[in-house]
């Protein structure tokens, strides 16, 4: 039995957000020398991306690589007691790509991003990982929904 387009749709972006991470990852490690789509170019000249997975990757680094100020700012101030700079590499990753998705990707729910955030964080991220990254984007969520019901 084959998979339906939107399951297959689902799963490409779960793969895509993976993706991501690593693009992230090797843009953090790499240094000032390195722009996220320098990163992004490496990463699919060495490894294989499915092209399936290829157009929401290339939306996620031009999305974060275009907003990454307001990215940025959104969840520092969602962060009590915590600087973005101090956490891990993988952490910082899944909150900045999270608030990407609910920030700049208007067709995608905010809850889904942040569910597929999660789950990225209990793969990839520490023990305390999944329940840090939920409380920061929810309140990043929560932020644009009171921004958005504010005075008129």
């Amino acid at each position: 039995m084959s998979r339906s387009p939107p399951a297959r749709r689902r799963r490409d972006r779960s793969r895509s957000r993976a993706w991501f991470l690593q693009v992230h990852y090797r843009w953090e490690t790499e240094g000032e020398g390195c722009s996220l789509p320098d990163a992004l170019s490496v990463t699919m000249g060495e490894r294989t991306v499915a092209p399936a997975r290829v157009r929401y990757l290339e939306r996620l680094v031009g999305a974060f690589a275009s907003d990454r100020g307001m990215i940025e700012d959104a969840i520092t101030a969602c962060m009590d007691n915590w600087r973005l700079d101090r956490l891990s590499v993988m952490d910082r990753g899944i909150l900045r790509l999270g608030a990407t998705e609910i920030l700049c990707l208007s067709d995608l729910p905010a809850k889904v991003a942040i569910q597929e955030a999660v789950r990225l964080a209990e793969r990839y991220g520490g023990a305390d990982s999944p329940r840090f990254v939920n409380g920061v984007l929810d309140a990043v969520y929560r932020s644009v929904q009171s921004d958005a019901s504010g005075p008129a």
